[in-house]
Formats: C-alpha cells, sequence, structure tokens
C-alpha cells in the first residue's frame, strides 16, 4: 500500500498542472466547478481537492485489482482534501504576506501538501472502519462542490478571491 501511495502522489502532482489549465482548454459549468476559472488562490484550491479526487478513484481501481481492502475509502477524500487545503493556505498566506507570491515556493509547498496528503489518508484508510463512513464522505465531496459552485459564481471580494491578473473576482461574466 506504501508504494501505491508514492505512485499516487506523483499522479496527484501530474494532474494539478494538467487541472489548473482545464477550465481555460474546455470551458463550461461543470468545468468551472471543478477546475480553476481564474489566477486567485481560492480558485487554485480547486486543484488541490479535484486532484485527489481523481486520483483516488484511480488508487481505488488499483485496490480492487490488488484486491486490498481499507476502510474509509470516500471519507477519507474529503477530510484529506480539506486539510491538506487548509495547512496549504496557512503556509502559503503566511509566506505571500511576508515575501510576496513566488511560483517555485507555491509548486514545492503543492508537492509537500501531496506528500502530507498521502500519509494521511494512508492513515485513514488503515484506520478501523467508520459507521456511515462513506456515506458521510460523499456528502462532504458534494456539498464541498457546491461550496466551490456558490464562491466561483458569488465570490467574496477579498484577497483570497481576487485574482491577481485580471484584478477581478469569480468567473467572467463572457464564460458562463
Amino acid at each position: 500500500m506504501k508504494k501505491i501511495k508514492i505512485l499516487i502522489t506523483i499522479i496527484i502532482f501530474i494532474l494539478s498542472f494538467l487541472f489548473h489549465f482545464m477550465y481555460d482548454l474546455l470551458p463550461s459549468f461543470i468545468n468551472s466547478i471543478l477546475f480553476p476559472v481564474n489566477e486567485s488562490i481560492f480558485e487554485h484550491m480547486k486543484i488541490i481537492f479535484t486532484s485527489i479526487l481523481f486520483t483516488s478513484i484511480i488508487e481505488l481501481i488499483i485496490y480492487k485489482k490488488k484486491n486490498i481492502n481499507v476502510n474509509n475509502f470516500i471519507l477519507n477524500i474529503p477530510i484529506v482534501s480539506i486539510v491538506s487545503i487548509i495547512v496549504y493556505l496557512i503556509i502559503y498566506l503566511i509566506v505571500d504576506k511576508f515575501i510576496g507570491h513566488n511560483t517555485i515556493f507555491s509548486i514545492g509547498l503543492l508537492f509537500i501538501i501531496y506528500i502530507f496528503s498521502q500519509i494521511f489518508s494512508y492513515n485513514i484508510l488503515n484506520y478501523k472502519k467508520i459507521k456511515y463512513g462513506n456515506i458521510i464522505g460523499l456528502l462532504l465531496i458534494f456539498i464541498i462542490y457546491y461550496i466551490f459552485y456558490i464562491l466561483t459564481y458569488n465570490p467574496i471580494h477579498t484577497y483570497i478571491f481576487l485574482d491577481p491578473i485580471t484584478g477581478t473576482y469569480g468567473i467572467k461574466k463572457s464564460n458562463i
């Protein structure tokens, strides 16, 4: 299982680069919820969440193929994603405030967060089965994407929602 987690960490990191540009390549309502629609900090959190979700599907296929039983698989997805986003934001916002934006730092931090996420995930998957864990996990995934939808189309006018390139918030009205 540890080798699978190492592979998944690499896949998540690679998918993050693809997902960064997915909305620009294929603009649609669904993609506006799954992928970033601008360069704001908030929109980039979709990359973490969606990358972990997509690689979890790949991971589940691998586990099924190798007959590896894991607990709390669906609950694992939103928990690991939320914790990863929070840890990323705390570190990123502190560094950004005192040093400013640095792309190399951002990418390096993202990779470290993905390593952390998979160590955390490994522990959740090996924890005793939580009653209704999969139902709770599925519900949390839908709630998080609903929040992404609301905040993409009705962003709060604060720093983390501001696209530093265009000086705008949320999705461009012409892309709806």
